[in-house]
């Protein structure tokens, strides 16, 4: 069969014709196709190590690790380990080994890394450390080594802004090989899967498989059928294998989105496989493995395919070939457009991408590396396939991809530093950023949680918003220059919500910004673009400012309810030069301990995202636990409970705030409904020109809804006058406080006046209306009394 291979001498060959010349999308950032954030397999993207974190490097003999310390004031600890456990950089000539103080960065991730390779923690509290240089800082180890790189902070520093920023790691090869992801744990076994070819294998109940996308942009067809059954079915053609009708029903989606489904079924809807991870994010379930009529139909007979290459790896199980084989098409992008029809490009997976699943019975599975070379689908360069299988010992959790940019290094979804609290009490949790965030607790439910916050105090979940400290003399006039409040007017330990707006007078995102002293802000805010753009705006005026993103490394809680202070002065001290908890009006901040002078630190600002009296505590993340459990000791008495994101959700949209469904692209901060949170009177800040112009001759408005009806309308639906369309629907939910559904949306100027009568479409927006009537935000507590009390 002609397809495609590697002859003797490495000339590559396609249907028996040498290739002259080849390309890669991977690395292309040059006539106008521009492929941002797939780099070279071979080349690692630089890690960031955020204050109090720590970050773990495998490196093979020879490989460089370059640490980038240049400007920063603070100490870097490091670890070098062998493979047999023992301290390797005495050896290396990296300087000597002093002693490491656990305690001044979250050391449970290095500490449990010892255990697991039978080491004791207590004979490892040394290391070199390191400060700011005018250069890189290089290692190169001679033989193969582990290498732990710490961001020393104390837990006090971190609270009040005192740390020095993250850094900067990257990892080089020495060789040209691809960089394979870290193991999830002990490998059963391995092998790759070469272009254009297939290789079964089997799974054991409860072990794991790891498909990996070694060098990006390459299709994987998987199949797999239950074990138990196969020899009695196969006489009669009928394989237990992975039904797509079936998975499709059980799960409820008729067509693949971002993601994959939570299990795969066979045709007697009994699940097979489930998806413990997936940092792709794209991929089809529906379609066939390609087949060789397909080929023949475009003019490529005799073309290697999926399907044949399947039946020829099944073959030795006894397994009938079949000419077209169904298939889960891992790494596959497509999509249905707006006229139902179905739509293919270049992958989204890059090199190191993976799905792992975890076998739900004894099954036979095949996985091919696709030979398409003719289609956008492989990047048009057909490439290896890489899988793993890990035994069941090895408990692999639960976790997605999340990339600050498109081009930034990939993080795995983790549990929050107060998953351990949370775990227990539900089991509904959903990605926040790089965090998994608890949507509802079934102990109390979202309507129970939703009251609890009305009437006495709920505790939730924040640390998925974006924490960043903006340091130095400049600092007040990068603030006034990027946001749209006039900051000259914040005084140390007050904050504000604001905007930060491009020219056109859009947001690009939004938050509360804190002065912690004179010239040190700490801006909370839900994106990761709210640096890029301040660093991008610093640079551009040559302004002193250091600006640190602290990642993950400041968990927070939301304390909010009308009993949330009486829970608060349970618990809480404060020293004599910051405000103490009487004497924080809204938006006022402080910096607390728990309980007495020698307990932990933590931020505390009265603010919160639901319209009641609230605060919310930040804190390191190893005194995050110690302050989960003192919140809720304090508050048993005043029924304080749990609450997740759905009851949030409902709680936002009542108080009339906006969410991220406001900030649709081409609508700015007026039509947003952000007005009040724009300074006109300030001399200038970015987009003011902009909305100056629009405010003159506004389009449309963010107006509330009230519905007549329970039904509740999903975000986007079109909004009608008779037969023309006015508006667009922001945000819904059913109001347990008025009884019937309420909405925000963003409607034409001409029917924005309190009392029209508009109608919200369903079923294609023609054959079934919702009737209801526009009234002004918020909803609920217009003037932010309860807020205030």
């Amino acid at each position: 069969m002609l397809g495609l291979f590697f002859g003797s001498q490495g000339e590559c060959t396609i249907f028996g014709q040498t290739v002259l010349k080849s390309f890669s999308n991977i690395g292309h950032l040059q006539d106008g196709r521009f492929f941002s954030g797939f780099v070279s397999p071979a080349v690692s993207a630089p890690s960031p190590i955020h204050p109090r974190q720590a970050g773990k490097f495998t490196l093979d003999a020879g490989d460089l690790l370059r640490l980038e310390l240049t400007g920063y004031t603070g100490q870097v600890a490091l670890l070098a380990f062998g493979d047999d456990g023992t301290r390797l950089e005495q050896q290396c000539g990296w300087g000597k080994l002093v002693p490491l103080d656990m305690a001044s960065f979250d050391s449970a991730y290095l500490t449990d890394w010892i255990i697991s390779q039978g080491g004791k923690p207590s004979e490892h509290s040394t290391a070199i450390m390191l400060t700011g240089c005018d250069e890189a800082v290089i290692l190169r180890p001679a033989q193969a080594a582990t290498i732990w790189v710490a961001n020393l902070a104390h837990g006090y520093e971190l609270v009040a802004g005192e740390v020095a920023g993250p850094i900067s790691v990257l990892h080089q090869p020495a060789s040209d090989k691809p960089i394979l992801p870290e193991p999830l744990g002990h490998i059963r076994d391995e092998f790759t899967v070469k272009r254009g070819t297939a290789i079964a294998y089997e799974l054991s109940k409860g072990e794991y498989v790891q498909i990996i996308d070694i060098e990006g942009q390459q299709c994987s067809d998987f199949q797999a059928m239950r074990q138990s059954s196969l020899e009695a079915k196969l006489s009669a053609g009928l394989e237990c294998l992975i039904d797509n009708t079936a998975t499709r029903s059980m799960v409820g989606r008729s067509y693949p989105a971002p993601g994959l489904f939570d299990k795969f079924y066979d045709a007697d809807m009994r699940p097979l496989l489930r998806v413990v991870q997936d940092t792709c994010g794209r991929h089809d379930t529906f379609g066939l493995a390609c087949t060789a009529r397909g080929y023949e139909e475009r003019g490529f007979p005799g073309h290697l395919n999926c399907s044949d290459n399947i039946s020829n790896a099944l073959s030795p199980y006894g397994v009938a070939p079949r000419s077209a084989w169904p298939a889960i098409n891992f790494f596959w992008n497509t999509w249905v457009d707006n006229t139902h029809q179905i739509r293919t490009e270049e992958a989204h997976s890059r090199p190191g991408d993976y799905v792992v699943m975890e076998a739900l019975d004894d099954v036979l599975c095949v996985s091919t590396a696709c030979p398409d070379d003719i289609d956008p689908i492989n990047g048009w360069n057909p490439t290896d396939i890489h899988v793993r299988i890990y035994s069941p010992k090895v408990h692999i959790k639960p976790a997605i991809a999340y990339r600050m940019k498109e081009d930034a290094p990939m993080q795995t979804s983790r549990p929050s530093a107060f998953h351990e609290r949370l775990e227990p009490l539900t089991n509904h949790f959903a990605p926040a950023r790089d965090l998994w965030a608890a949507v509802s607790f079934p102990g109390t439910g979202s309507v129970g949680e939703y009251w609890a916050c009305r009437e006495g105090a709920t505790l939730q979940d924040m640390s998925s918003l974006r924490k960043i400290d903006i340091i130095g003399p400049d600092a007040e006039r990068l603030l006034q220059l990027a946001m749209s409040r006039n900051i000259s007017k914040l005084a140390v330990w007050r904050g504000l919500y604001s905007l930060m707006c491009d020219e056109r007078g859009e947001i690009i995102d939004d938050g509360t910004l804190f002065r912690l002293a004179p010239h040190l802000f700490r801006w909370c805010c839900g994106s990761e673009e709210s640096g890029r753009w301040l660093s991008q705006l610093a640079e551009e005026n040559g302004w002193q400012v250091r600006i640190h993103d602290l990642g993950g490394a400041l968990p927070n809680l939301a304390l909010q309810g009308p009993k949330s202070r009486d829970i608060l002065r349970k618990i809480i001290f404060t020293q004599p030069h910051v405000p103490d908890l009487d004497q924080l009006n809204w938006f006022g901040v402080t910096i607390a301990r728990l309980n007495d002078r020698e307990g932990a630190p933590f931020m505390l600002a009265r603010t919160g995202y639901t319209g009641e009296l609230g605060y919310e505590l930040f804190c390191a993340e190893r005194d995050a636990l110690d302050l989960w459990d003192a919140l809720m000791t304090a508050g048993a008495d005043e029924g304080l409970v749990p609450m997740g994101s759905a009851a949030l959700e409902t709680i936002r949209i009542e108080a009339g705030l906006a969410g991220a469904q406001e900030f649709s692209a081409g609508s700015d901060a007026l039509e947003a409904g952000l007005g009040f949170a724009v300074d006109m009177r300030k001399t200038d800040f970015i987009g003011k020109a902009a909305l100056e112009r629009n405010m003159s001759a506004q389009r449309r408005k963010l107006v509330g809804l009230k519905f007549a009806c329970d039904d509740v309308p999903l975000y986007g639906a079109a909004i009608y006058q008779g037969e023309r369309q006015v508006g667009v629907i922001t945000s819904a939910t059913y109001s347990p406080m008025f009884e019937h559904t309420i909405a925000m949306a963003r409607v034409s100027v001409e029917v924005a006046d309190q009392g029209r009568e508009l109608e919200v479409g369903q079923l294609d927006g023609r054959m079934k209306r919702l009737s209801a009537q526009v009234t002004e935000l918020p909803f609920y507590d217009p003037k932010r009394e309860r807020a205030r009390a």
